[in-house]
């Protein structure tokens, strides 16, 4: 009787191990683990991946092929309901800086001409003022393409929580994945009852602010940027801020109109306050549009630039979780001693700093 007593506890407890479900807020050793298994996708004898553990929970499965702009993921079982899929950021070679250096933006909803049989026909929000980093989208393009077949898999075998890593370039793309698949989800492509949720690592800045405001609603308490303060990355691409950013019902457009009528000396004065910021958003789209679009067909022989969006109004996304550097770090990392770009910016750093987080975020 006692054996079968126990037999039915044992059989309990599995059940509900098996049946456990990620949980909103955010989670430091679950973001711990997300910086282990991220560390791994540059190979251990990578800078990325020294002298960071291996994963304590985490199980490879799948590795991609590089692809687009060299952009890559690993795909990892963390327990038997939920999946990581992991992306790599920034290596070195010119196909991935493209990715990043390609930072005009896009229309959040269109279609993007990748290859002679590939088309992205993509929705990564409902606002037509959304805008997004050109350059992660083609990496997401690329990603997504290979990721739904996982995806689809996954969730036969009964896989309903996916975990969304990437550090750097890869957080950058990561705020695209996840908001592509929400957009699947409410069409109907992806089941709704498969749960995201995101870590972006290190992140560049992924859009505009209307792009934000549906990424913030859409994924609240379950998607985080992480932050280093002193690290120079979370605060590019440069942004310029223009009269047309502004909501279509503002105080300032009747003020332009009624300047327009004003004498030669006011309309001077207007213009010298209004043009610079325009001309900024042209030079950027020329440069980091135009010009680099032709430095991407050397990789991507058929890629057909897009229209772009007539922004640079870059802002910061998502619910922003930051890292305080403290003496011990400021001693570890030392400016003084090391003329490193990246020198708070790798893993390695952020690693340092999430091992002295306290459960006190919610």
């Amino acid at each position: 009787m006692i054996k079968y007593w126990l037999l039915g506890w044992v059989l309990l407890i599995v059940t509900a191990v098996r049946a456990q479900r990620l949980n909103p807020g955010f989670d430091i050793p679950e973001y711990q683990e997300m910086l282990r298994v991220n560390a791994h996708i540059y190979g251990k004898d990578s800078s990325e991946s020294s002298p960071i553990p291996a994963p304590e929970s985490s199980k490879l499965i799948y590795r991609s092929l590089s692809m687009g702009l060299n952009n890559l993921y690993e795909l990892w079982q963390k327990d038997a309901n939920t999946a990581i899929f992991c992306t790599r950021g920034s290596v070195d070679g010119n196909p991935s800086w493209l990715a990043n250096l390609y930072a005009a933006m896009v229309p959040a909803t269109g279609k993007l001409e990748i290859d002679t049989n590939f088309v992205f026909d993509y929705k990564l929000s409902n606002d037509p003022n959304a805008a997004v980093h050109v350059g992660y989208l083609i990496s997401t393009a690329y990603l997504s393409r290979d990721m739904l077949p996982q995806i689809d898999s996954l969730y036969k075998q009964g896989t309903r929580d996916i975990l969304i890593i990437g550090h750097s370039q890869g957080g950058g793309i990561s705020y695209l994945l996840t908001a592509y698949f929400y957009q699947l989800q409410d069409a109907g492509r992806l089941p709704k009852d498969i749960r995201f949720k995101t870590y972006c690592s290190a992140a560049p800045k992924p859009g505009n602010l209307y792009f934000a405001y549906e990424y913030e609603n859409k994924s609240y308490g379950w998607a985080y940027q992480v932050v280093n303060p002193k690290d120079w990355v979370p605060q590019m691409p440069f942004t310029v801020q223009q009269m047309r950013d502004l909501p279509s019902r503002n105080p300032v457009t009747p003020i332009v109109s009624s300047i327009k009528k004003q004498g030669l000396k006011k309309r001077i004065a207007f213009r010298m306050l209004k043009n610079p910021s325009e001309k900024a958003v042209v030079n950027y789209q020329k440069i980091l549009g135009k010009q680099v679009s032709k430095m991407v067909r050397v990789y991507l022989p058929n890629f057909k630039e897009p229209v772009y969006f007539p922004s640079n109004d870059y802002v910061r996304t998502g619910t922003h979780i930051i890292l305080t550097p403290d003496q011990e770090y400021t001693q570890m990392f030392d400016e003084s001693k090391s003329d490193e770009m990246m020198l708070h910016h790798s893993i390695r750093p952020y690693y340092e700093l999430a091992l002295k987080l306290r459960p006190t975020f919610h």
